[in-house]
C-alpha cells in the first residue's frame, strides 16, 4: 500500500486513525507528531511537506487562492468560539466593542484564524470600524502580502503578553492567537501557562462571552471552523478516490470515539461547547457547516484576505461527504 504521512493534533476523535485502529482504504497511514499542530501549518503551505495536514481554514483559503496545490475534506477537527478571545488592559477605558477603535490591539499575525473570526464578529455584531483598529503583530502570515496598512511589527523581542501587561498595547488575541504563547510557532515553541483572573490584570472584553456565543450562534448558526484537513492535490490527481477514503476514516475514527466516551469527557472543552449548540460539537460535511463556511469565507473577503470573485463553492476535493 502507498504511504500517506498525516500530521494532525491531539484530538481523541482523530486517534484511533493515527494508531491504526482506523484505515483510509488503499494506504498505510503514517503519523507525524508536531507539537503545537500549527508549527505545521507553515511547512504545509510553503513546502507541501505533508501528504495530509490539519490547517487552519483562512489560511487554506489564502493558500488555495494563490494556487498552492493543496485541496480539502470538509473535516473539521476544532472548533471553538471566539467572544472570548479578546482581553484588554488595565487602565485602557476599554468597556464595549466600538471602544476598541483607534487603539492597537495585539494578535500574533493578522490573518491567524481567530483573528479572522474575531474581526467579523466585532464589525458584523458591534459595527466595529476594524480599519480603525491598530493590529500590532510579532510573527510572519502564512500566505504574505495581504496585511493592510493599519498592521505593525513588534520589533524589541517582547511577547504580546508583556506588551499588554505593560499596558502598551491596548487589548490582545488570548492563546496561540496572541498572549498564549511567545516566539514563532514552529515545533517546539514556548507555551505560556494561562494567569489566573486578577483584578489588577487585564480583563475580558466580554465578560459573559458564552452566553453572548451561545445566542449569536443560534441565530445566525455559525459555529466557527478552527481547523480542516488538507491534502496535497497531486495524490487527489493520482487517486481521485483519496478525499472520499480519507473523509470515511475520519468519520469513523470520530464515530469510535463518540461511542467510546459520549459525553466528551476527554476533552471537557467540546462537553461545554455541545451544550452551547445543543448538538454535535465537530460535525463534518458540507451542509452540517454550510453556514460556518460562508462565514469564513465572507470575513476573509470583507477583511482582504480573499478577492472578491474567490470560488467559494469549490473549497474541497470532489468526494462522497456525508455528514457525520
Amino acid at each position: 500500500m502507498d504511504k500517506l504521512s498525516v500530521a494532525l493534533g491531539e484530538y481523541p476523535h482523530g486517534q484511533a486513525l493515527l494508531d491504526g485502529d482506523v484505515a483510509v482504504e488503499g494506504y498505510h497511514v503514517e503519523p507525524v507528531e508536531v507539537r503545537p499542530i500549527i508549527g505545521a501549518y507553515r511547512r504545509m503551505i510553503r513546502d507541501l511537506e505533508f501528504d495530509v495536514c490539519e490547517l487552519a481554514p483562512a489560511s487554506y483559503l489564502m493558500a488555495r487562492q494563490e494556487g498552492v496545490p493543496l485541496t480539502a475534506v470538509p473535516v473539521f477537527l476544532n472548533r471553538r468560539f471566539h467572544h472570548g478571545d479578546v482581553q484588554c488592559a488595565v487602565g485602557s477605558g476599554i468597556r464595549v466593542p466600538s471602544d476598541l477603535e483607534g487603539r492597537r490591539i495585539g494578535v500574533r499575525a493578522y490573518t491567524v484564524t481567530t483573528a479572522v473570526w474575531v474581526r467579523g464578529v466585532l464589525q458584523e455584531e458591534y459595527g466595529v470600524d476594524i480599519g480603525k483598529i491598530t493590529w500590532a503583530v510579532d510573527d510572519d502570515d502564512h500566505i504574505e502580502g495581504r496585511a493592510p496598512a493599519n498592521v505593525e511589527r513588534v520589533t524589541d523581542g517582547r511577547s504580546l503578553g508583556e506588551l499588554l501587561r505593560a499596558g502598551e498595547i491596548d487589548a490582545a488575541f488570548t492563546g496561540n492567537a496572541g498572549t498564549g504563547r511567545a516566539g514563532a510557532p514552529r515545533a517546539g515553541w514556548t507555551a505560556t501557562a494561562a494567569s489566573p483572573a486578577a483584578d489588577d490584570g487585564p480583563y475580558p472584553l466580554f465578560a459573559q462571552s458564552e452566553v453572548l456565543a451561545a445566542d449569536w450562534y443560534l441565530r445566525t448558526g455559525i459555529y466557527p471552523l478552527h481547523s480542516l484537513i488538507a491534502l496535497r492535490s497531486d495524490l487527489v490527481e493520482q487517486n481521485p478516490g483519496l478525499p472520499t477514503a480519507l473523509y470515511a476514516a475520519l468519520a469513523e475514527s470520530k464515530r469510535r470515539q463518540v461511542a467510546a466516551d459520549p459525553e466528551w469527557s476527554a476533552l471537557k472543552r467540546f462537553a461545554r461547547q455541545a451544550e452551547q449548540i445543543h448538538g454535535d460539537p465537530v460535525p463534518y460535511g458540507r451542509a452540517a457547516n454550510e453556514a460556518s463556511l460562508e462565514a469564513i469565507v465572507r470575513f476573509s473577503r470583507e477583511q482582504g484576505l480573499l478577492d472578491a470573485d474567490f470560488p467559494a463553492d469549490r473549497l474541497f476535493a470532489e468526494g462522497d461527504y456525508p455528514d457525520a
